[in-house]
């Protein structure tokens, strides 16, 4: 959890795509079931998703509007359970306290 807003690199292949996105509506769909009247920038820095991520994630749920010139998120509580009900059929639980990174830190008697 290092705070900062992230994408995968583009251009992403088809498969790439459908894995990230699936994951994105998974972490979507929590946050929004849990959380009302939030904005997409405050889900960006809640979930560290991108906007631009979450905006594509949204559209293609068909959960979002574009109103006024800004993105508007318009769901019910029954939308939400049907969408919920669809991606847990397909998704994989993962506990985080479980899930370890270091950055790569490589010395210069390395390199040479």
């Amino acid at each position: 959890k290092e705070g900062k807003v992230g994408t995968p690199e583009k251009p992403l292949s088809d498969l790439g795509l459908l894995s990230f996105r699936s994951y994105w509506t998974q972490i979507l769909l929590e946050i929004l079931k849990k959380h009302r009247n939030l904005s997409i920038k405050e889900i960006s820095q809640m979930t560290s998703i991108k906007t631009e991520d979450i905006i594509s994630t949204l559209q293609s749920l068909n959960l979002i509007k574009y109103w006024k010139g800004q993105h508007i998120i318009s769901v019910s509580p029954k939308v939400l359970e049907e969408h919920a009900k669809l991606n847990n059929q397909q998704g994989v639980n993962l506990d985080s306290k479980y899930i370890h990174w270091t950055p790569l830190t490589t010395s210069k008697s390395k390199r040479q």
